[in-house]
């Protein structure tokens, strides 16, 4: 059944990562665009923190909560089932968390933790949803992707082989979600629903949280140049042209930006790579 309104005030958004940042800016927006939202955060205070600011500077009271560390599989299925339950449609899925660690870390489930939250959370969470999304359909997935030019070595995912360093690992991890996109997109079509990788360009962020070696870069940046690199604000304004827009609502499987189409590195070129990352994928997934 197609629930779908053509007022969007009707339509849902559920948004990962939602208490800071890009992901609170997205949501700031949407909601003065009057969608119910649903915000996924880890911390429960935080997230209840930006539920209020989101509804005391919007005005819309129809943003709701729901908590879970999206590195743990466990979680990310308990998230999936709640807002399954409490739910009947959803319209707009953004997969904004993410993550890096100066050191390697394992989760509960044995996996690298920036591959965890950055690939493998939103791949099962999306597959989670995907019953949902299509039966709201028109609906669209966007992933908040980045620009590395980089390759996934499937051999070494949890990085036993290889000396960890720590933005290589976040490339490769949000490299992941590039070639599930591309493997989604191309099942997906014909179905109603649309999947794209927008990157909303370099802005100042908290990746690595506030001691982070990308945070204390920026910092240095902003204290030279503070003036020329983004807000938040104002890189969320791409995420929601591609996630709103009419003229893109049957835009599938690209790799875009503020400007336009975004060059993938040659490896997420090759549909059978993409096929074979969606496969080693699969594997990492714990079974329910």
């Amino acid at each position: 059944m197609n629930t779908t309104s053509s007022d969007p005030t009707q339509h849902t958004a559920l948004i990962t990562g939602a208490n800071s940042g890009l992901g609170k800016a997205i949501a700031m927006e949407l909601a003065r665009r009057g969608m119910t939202l649903v915000l996924v955060c880890r911390s429960l205070t935080r997230g209840e923190q930006a539920r209020w600011e989101i509804r005391a500077e919007t005005g819309n009271e129809d943003i709701h909560l729901i908590t879970g560390d999206l590195a743990e599989q466990s979680d990310v299925r308990r998230v999936a089932a709640q807002f399954n339950r409490d739910f009947k449609a959803l319209h707009l899925l953004i997969n904004n968390a993410g993550s890096a660690f100066p050191e390697r870390r394992l989760t509960h489930d044995g996996i690298e933790k920036a591959l965890a939250i950055n690939h493998v959370a939103p791949f099962l969470l999306t597959r989670l949803l995907l019953p949902r999304l299509k039966s709201s359909a028109p609906a669209r997935i966007i992933n908040v992707g980045t620009r590395f030019n980089t390759a996934m070595d499937l051999d070494d995912l949890n990085w036993e082989k290889r000396r960890y360093r720590m933005m290589q690992a976040y490339g490769q991890s949000k490299l992941g979600m590039l070639h599930s996109t591309f493997e989604l997109a191309r099942q997906l079509e014909g179905s109603g629903v649309t999947v794209n990788c927008v990157f909303p360009g370099v802005f100042m962020s908290n990746l690595g949280g506030t001691d982070g070696a990308q945070n204390a870069f920026w910092r240095a940046v902003a204290r030279w140049l503070g003036w020329a690199i983004p807000t938040a604000n104002q890189a969320a304004q791409s995420v929601i042209h591609y996630a709103t827009a009419p003229e893109m609502a049957n835009l599938n499987g690209q790799y875009v930006s503020r400007k336009g189409p975004v060059k993938a590195p040659e490896q997420a070129r090759a549909p059978e790579m993409n096929r074979r990352v969606w496969e080693a994928t699969e594997a990492l997934i714990k079974a329910s």
